[in-house]
């Protein structure tokens, strides 16, 4: 019997795929990759690249807290940007959500994301145990 949990919220965009907004087998969270979707409209942020990245915070955020952890949970933190020059403001603004030790991180600049987003991030997380097969906010 597998211990995989699929970790689902309303709080950040759904799932418009074949895939999940992560799964959690043991203590390790696999965060789906977040573009920046506001989840009530699921229409991009277009207001600037910090705006874009704030969002993308907020929707892992989000989908770490489903999954019964934090931001601060975060071992490895992948970023996709479309202009590798905005790199700077990710590491401003990433600042902001994180405290040291920080994760593992890599940054890869990209042609292009899904609905013309500017960035793109996923990450693995390592929370306390878990005693449900589902979770869901």
């Amino acid at each position: 019997m597998s211990n995989k949990a699929i970790i689902k919220t309303d709080k950040a965009p759904e799932a418009i795929g074949t895939y999940s907004q992560a799964v959690k087998v043991g203590t390790t969270v696999y965060l789906s990759g977040q573009i920046p979707l506001i989840p009530e409209t699921m229409e991009l942020v277009d207001s600037g690249i910090e705006d874009q990245i704030e969002q993308v915070f907020k929707n892992l955020t989000a989908v770490a807290e489903a999954a019964g952890g934090t931001l601060q949970d975060m071992v490895k933190l992948n970023i996709f940007l479309t202009d590798l020059g905005n790199f700077a403001k990710v590491n401003e603004i990433m600042a902001k959500h994180f405290v040291e030790p920080y994760p593992a991180r890599a940054a890869i600049e990209i042609s292009a994301l899904p609905k013309g987003a500017g960035v793109e991030m996923d990450g693995i997380l390592e929370v306390g145990s878990s005693s449900s097969d589902h979770f869901s906010m």
